[in-house]
């Protein structure tokens, strides 16, 4: 199984001021990307504006919006990817009122764009494409408006696998057979990969017989998670014996987790969880 480190490349790009209103966009630079873990870098634009001023970015060349920008390759392939205000990556960075960034008497100062290639997208390479796109960035200036646009780019992007798991939530149970379902999000670009799911942390667990512990005691209620349906075989972490196997289309795929809880168990009254961990290798 492949491990990938987020690293944090900070870009900063300074200039001259050359008149009153001035905006330099400069370059998002993206050394590489896998599906398997989100990318983050930052760029500073150089700002000058004497009064209040506002500062838009439009959707890029390849964006249907401001919320979906894309970077496309040269053989045609696209990825999302997201421009935010702020160094915790939570607010987008648009062109309407509310989505831009604004300040007053900016006497030649460096705005940071926060960039961000989210995880899970799966894609197909199909050889060593670079992906790009261009944002025009807006700078308004009391009543006067001038511009410059920058690149977004991907240096290289790499084969890989992503994943990505909800919560199961049986309800309540009372002591008849129940049942629930959820879904892993697997992102692959191509090749064969497979899925796994942990004992969990139930005290003496096994793959084939998990376990929920009650919250505040060391009571169990035994349940199962199944591949294919209710009646299904068990989902365990062995390749080739009991992982969930498929093969990467360049679209993100959802594998369905069906949980039971068998019938007849008598437990003292609380709530019981347990954490799974799921693993793809490929």
């Amino acid at each position: 199984m492949r491990r990938l480190t987020i690293m944090l490349l900070f870009l900063l790009l300074c200039g001259l001021r050359l008149g009153a209103q001035q905006i330099n966009g400069g370059q998002i630079y993206f050394q590489s990307y896998t599906s398997a873990s989100e990318r983050l870098t930052s760029q500073a634009m150089y700002v000058s504006c004497p009064t209040n001023y506002s500062i838009a970015l439009n959707q890029g060349t390849y964006g249907t919006s401001v919320t979906n920008r894309m970077v496309e390759a040269t053989n045609g392939k696209t990825m999302s990817y997201q421009l935010f205000t702020d160094a915790t990556y939570s607010t987008n960075w648009g062109n309407t009122t509310g989505s831009e960034v604004t300040g007053t008497s900016a006497n030649g100062i460096n705005v940071f764009v926060y960039a961000q290639i989210p995880a899970l997208q799966a894609f197909s390479p199909s050889g060593n494409f670079r992906y790009s796109d261009t944002v025009t960035a807006t700078l308004t200036c009391g009543s006067t408006q001038v511009s410059s646009t920058f690149q977004v780019i991907v240096q290289e992007v790499d084969a890989g696998c992503g994943i990505s798991a909800s919560n199961l939530s049986f309800g309540n149970y009372t002591g008849e057979e129940l049942d629930a379902t959820t879904t892993i999000q697997v992102g692959c670009s191509s090749g064969t990969y497979n899925v796994g799911l942990s004992a969990g942390m139930a005290t003496g667990a096994t793959v084939s017989n998990r376990s929920m512990t009650l919250t505040g005691g060391s009571t169990l209620l035994k349940y199962d998670l199944l591949r294919g349906s209710y009646t299904g075989s068990n989902w365990g972490q062995t390749i080739g014996t009991d992982t969930v196997t498929g093969s990467g289309t360049g679209f993100v795929q959802s594998l369905t987790v069906y949980g039971k809880i068998p019938a007849g168990q008598s437990v003292a009254q609380g709530t019981y969880t347990d954490t799974i961990t799921a693993t793809i290798t490929y």
